[in-house]
């Protein structure tokens, strides 16, 4: 009232204020979750496709036997299957094994790379960035003060040469 705009009024609210219940009790419940863990998809193991590359190795792309040196069709299975089982069940083993210590290792590897990131790299940087932005100032007018004038005197005096060409036949 004595408002040419009013500015419209969502049902739900905005994620800071929520207008019904239901929408407030949702946000209290998302934070008072645990930020360090989240669902992870037990089917799709690799989103990001990081390992495409690298472990995708099936037995015909181990062993292979061209056309006229075939082996017996029943040891061409069993070898087939050996190898599928083995590899199967021995990575079981080596994750069940050494999974969670790898996990750790990682874990504090990155921990280490991110806080030497956050606390040592990026300060450093800022502060050379800072240091050189003063450097570079002077440098700018050394050059103007000397390089510039230096540079238009020879640029009039080589102005007045004309050069033609001409081509006799």
């Amino acid at each position: 009232q004595g408002f040419l705009y009013t500015a419209p009024i969502r049902e739900q609210g905005n994620i800071y204020k929520p207008n019904n219940k239901m929408m407030a009790d949702e946000l209290s419940e998302k934070a008072v979750r645990d930020v360090h863990t989240k669902e992870i998809d037990l089917v799709n193991r690799d989103p990001k496709h990081l390992n495409d590359d690298v472990v995708k190795i099936d037995f015909e792309d181990v062993i292979a036997e061209p056309e006229g040196t075939h082996s017996f069709d029943g040891i061409w299975k069993a070898s087939f299957t050996t190898f599928t089982v083995t590899k199967y069940w021995f990575y079981r083993l080596l994750s069940a094994i050494f999974g969670i210590p790898m996990a750790l290792i990682w874990g504090i590897y990155f921990a280490i790379l991110s806080f030497l990131h956050i606390w040592a790299v990026v300060p450093c940087i800022r502060s050379y960035l800072i240091e050189i932005q003063c450097i570079s100032r002077v440098y700018s007018i050394c050059i103007h003060t000397f390089c510039d004038p230096l540079f238009e005197a020879i640029g009039k005096m080589f102005s007045s040469i004309r050069a033609t060409v001409r081509k006799e036949i």
